[in-house]
């Protein structure tokens, strides 16, 4: 494990624009530390093979950088800076073509985070997104599957939520420094993730969000995880690179289908068309990726209304949502008695709210006419 006095020098390289592993490792290689290549002169870098710019960049630019400092900052924010060198660096990560020679973590990467799936979709998730999202994903946290996103508006916040409030862990990967949180209305969601999983980023404190620096995160998200799955996605979107780059880095691609005239589901009917793994539900995801988590029991069981009313309810209802006023018309009941039965089977699981006063089902429940069964 590298002391302080080494890891100061990565963190300080972290700075400079064009230094990556494969100059690091170049620069290594010449002159035995990174303490020594920081502190060599610029005719002396120019031996290792590096080009023109990058020695310029290192000359220049380190005048301005003061490693003690460097330290300083991530201690007073509490970023720990790990390296492609260090046992706590994610595995996976480091078979990518172009890891991250350093990352900047907020709270803690766990072994059993070595099973984890990235999820990912459009920042204007429709009510179908948001519904599948939390289902799919909180039964992939149950089952004790750790979820990677990025904390973008969206899917990727819906997905970050959703394995949070089934018990699960999940990590964001920031496109800035992790002293910013990027959209800012995520603050408080960034605090619970650190505290039930970590945030992590390779850029260095004070790095504003730009656009350029997404897709190169996105890379960070596709390369730690097993697969990607892919919930709602425009044909030309950050999902779409995401999807392409866990295709370049052999992961599993997953796709949730949607409707044909839905701009939403253009990009995760194209993929499944080229090859993607349809996913319907968790067990598809589980299965693919041969993972030996046992399902939780009352998942693989179906549900059975307890009584006459519920049975009728769920008559009127799919994964589409229903707007409570077309339930009573339909069932011909009482809009009193619809709406408390309603909120008691939410509380059983058995049913959803989507927002407006509509509901969808939220897992599958098996039909009866056989009174004795109510009771």
């Amino acid at each position: 494990m590298l002391g302080n006095e080494e890891l100061k020098y990565w963190v300080s390289f972290s700075r400079i624009p064009g230094i990556g592993r494969v100059k690091l490792a170049r620069l290594q290689e010449h002159f035995a530390s990174l303490e020594n290549a920081w502190k060599a002169p610029a005719k002396e870098l120019g031996k290792t093979g590096l080009d023109a710019k990058s020695v310029e960049a290192i000359t220049v630019l380190r005048s301005k950088i003061d490693p003690e400092a460097e330290m300083e900052k991530l201690q007073q924010c509490k970023v720990k800076a790990i390296t492609c060198e260090s046992p706590e660096y994610p595995w996976r990560l480091k078979e990518i073509y172009d890891p991250p020679p350093v990352l900047y973590m907020r709270g803690e990467i766990l072994p059993e985070d070595e099973v984890c799936v990235a999820v990912v979709g459009t920042r204007k998730a429709t009510i179908y997104g948001r519904h599948v999202t939390e289902e799919i994903v909180g039964d992939l946290a149950r089952n004790g599957v750790t979820i990677v996103s990025g904390l973008a508006r969206g899917i990727d916040s819906i997905a970050h939520r959703a394995a949070l409030e089934a018990g699960g862990r999940t990590i964001a990967v920031f496109g800035c420094g992790l002293d910013i949180v990027y959209p800012a209305e995520n603050a408080r969601l960034a605090r619970d993730i650190m505290e039930h999983g970590a945030l992590i980023s390779e850029y260095p404190l004070g790095t504003k969000p730009k656009a350029d620096n997404f897709p190169r995160r996105n890379r960070i998200m596709s390369g730690m995880s097993l697969g990607v799955l892919v919930v709602e996605a425009g044909e030309s979107s950050g999902a779409m690179i995401t999807a392409e780059l866990a295709l370049a880095q052999d992961r599993e691609v997953f796709a949730v289908p949607g409707s044909i005239l839905s701009p939403a589901s253009r990009g995760t009917n194209l993929l499944i068309k080229e090859g993607a793994k349809l996913v319907q539900n968790y067990m598809d995801i589980l299965e693919e990726l041969n993972l030996t988590i046992i399902p939780r029991q009352m998942e693989m069981k179906e549900l059975l209304p307890t009584d006459e009313t519920e049975s009728r309810l769920l008559k009127q209802l799919s994964h589409e949502p229903t707007h409570i006023d077309n339930i009573c018309r339909s069932s011909g009941l009482g809009a009193a008695v619809v709406s408390s039965t309603l909120a008691m089977m939410e509380l059983k699981g058995m049913v959803k709210q989507v927002g407006s006063m509509s509901y969808v089902l939220a897992r599958a429940v098996r039909e009866t006419s056989d009174e004795a069964s109510y009771r």
